[in-house]
């Protein structure tokens, strides 16, 4: 090896399999990169040069594989000293090229490898919580927390997500009205920040830091360890579906069930969700799960208002102790609900396979060749006051019938989001999240569905309906102040203390890299 000491800099050129990397970064490379699992491989580079988006390309330099905080820090430290860009992936799930590096001149340190130790996911059944190393995957959580009897409170929709992936974004799925995002409910977090320190901090402890990087968007530090609550785990889930043919009454019900947050587990569902259904083959699709679509539902036969149903989804938790009562306490809360009568439709099931479901429809779609395509998802936070006006202009108006994948809606309870995380929401204190969550298996579908996209966002521009994105993505530096709002001078600032150099998830295009200027 040789030492070079320019610049105030102590570099050391590693051998020959790290050599590419010199030349492509165009600087030695320092020690603190030894022994981190460092790769200039082709095809771990092109494994890390795509996202679930598969809407843009990375072209990072060289990808690191640690299996220590230790190790992140060291290589977040080299890339601080040498002024070179990082970014964590955890599983790869964003959309437009969010954990992707952009630039030639950077590492992604892949936070989802098998290089971590064993004690990668600790329980604590007295304390009732869970430490996760970052970027294990939910799923793997909720095998580990199940041995004790014992469960994370919020969830996401799709378990193979990364632990530090949603708890930088924010982690929403239908128990968020009770329990709040994934965010409201971890205790404390060790953090490699922008300047290579790993700092442990929580609500008590470095409390600006744990604020930060909760909903973060990756930009003030990578989460290598979170502490999560957990709760004791019910066995089995009576999971229902009902329709309704008029949006006021859908709003209506799903804003009264998300109200009972709080009340005993009796007297409220667990589970608040829906979704649009705006063609014929969905409405079948709306009811696979749960029975088989031998007699065809039609759309026109449920008068729906404006050729458009909704439907609603809530579950039920229990274990066989209980069992006897379930039926009861389900059929009370039904009965002050608005659906139509004839379209309950209802299944029971094990915890995990509930929580677990979207995992089986992958499934289906990989074997089909039909997961790996483009996925150009919009995902809104719609304040309640203008979603009605949503409803006329969107659903009713610039959706068509091609809809090319399932359509989220569900209100969520503003005081269950803690504002000083770095998450920003509508103002008011119930907001719905509506999600295009649609596939493109052709250029032409991806055109037109993008370009739907475009007018969705311009219909909420002209007719000042003040949406929030969520896992945002903006190409412009006023789009990314106009999003934070008040909170923009908060973030900056933050941004200043913790990642100074502007290192960290270049890829979400909120600050132009540029390695001879801090901020």
């Amino acid at each position: 090896m040789a030492f070079n000491n320019n610049n105030n800099n102590k570099y050391v050129l590693l051998t020959f399999a790290v050599c590419p990397l010199i030349v492509a970064v165009g600087l030695t490379v320092v020690p603190e990169l030894v022994d981190v699992g460092l790769s200039v491989e082709r095809r771990k580079l092109e494994a890390v040069s795509v996202d679930f988006g598969r809407l843009s390309k990375g072209e990072a330099a060289a990808v690191a594989h640690p299996g220590t905080a230790e190790e992140v820090a060291r290589v977040v430290k080299a890339a601080f000293e040498a002024r070179f860009p990082v970014s964590a992936r955890g599983h790869g799930h964003s959309i437009n090229g969010q954990a992707l590096i952009r630039e030639k001149k950077g590492v992604v340190i892949e936070m989802g490898g098998q290089n971590q130790n064993d004690n990668s996911i600790r329980v604590f059944e007295k304390g009732m919580y869970v430490d996760v190393w970052g970027g294990k995957l939910w799923i793997e959580v909720l095998s580990a927390t199940l041995e004790y009897g014992l469960a994370p409170m919020s969830w996401t929709d799709y378990l193979y997500l990364s632990v530090g992936g949603t708890l930088s974004n924010a982690g929403i799925s239908g128990q968020t009205f009770n329990h709040g995002p994934q965010i409201t409910n971890v205790y404390e977090l060790d953090v490699v920040t922008g300047k290579g320190e790993l700092v442990t901090c929580s609500e008590d402890r470095n409390a600006e830091l744990f604020h930060a990087v909760l909903g973060g968007l990756g930009q003030f530090g990578i989460i290598t360890r979170a502490r999560i609550a957990l709760e004791p785990a019910p066995q089995r889930v009576r999971w229902i579906r009902v329709l309704y043919s008029n949006f006021a009454r859908f709003c209506k019900d799903q804003e009264y069930l998300i109200s009972l947050h709080g009340k005993p587990e009796k007297e409220r569902f667990d589970y608040v969700e829906g979704f649009v259904i705006v063609d014929e083959g969905l409405i079948n699709n709306w009811r696979s799960s749960f029975f088989s679509a031998s007699n065809p539902v039609k759309i026109t036969s449920l008068n729906a208002d404006g050729g458009v149903l909704y439907c609603l989804e809530i579950t039920k938790n229990y274990n066989q102790a209980n069992a006897d009562s379930l039926e009861e306490e389900i059929q009370s809360l039904l009965k002050k609900l608005d659906f139509i009568p004839t379209s309950v439709f209802t299944t029971d099931l094990p915890y995990v396979d509930f929580l677990d479901r979207v995992h089986k429809a992958e499934l289906k779609l990989r074997s089909k060749g039909l997961w790996d395509v483009p996925h150009p998802w919009l995902n809104l936070f719609v304040p309640k006051s203008r979603i009605a006006d949503f409803d006329k202009g969107v659903f009713k108006g610039i959706l068509g019938n091609k809809t090319s994948g399932p359509i989220l809606i569900y209100p969520m309870n503003k005081n269950k989001w803690d504002q000083r995380s770095s998450v920003v929401t509508p103002e008011e204190d119930v907001f719905y999240l509506v999600a295009f969550l649609r596939s493109a298996l052709d250029t032409e579908t991806l055109e037109y569905l993008s370009n739907e996209n475009r007018q969705i966002l311009r219909f909420c521009h002209d007719s000042e309906i003040k949406v929030k994105q969520y896992l945002p993505h903006y190409t412009t530096h006023q789009e990314w102040m106009d999003h934070f709002g008040d909170k923009w001078t908060q973030f900056i600032a933050r941004k200043m203390q913790f990642d100074p150099r502007q290192i960290l998830a270049t890829g979400q295009q909120i600050f132009q890299f540029d390695p001879l200027t801090d901020m």
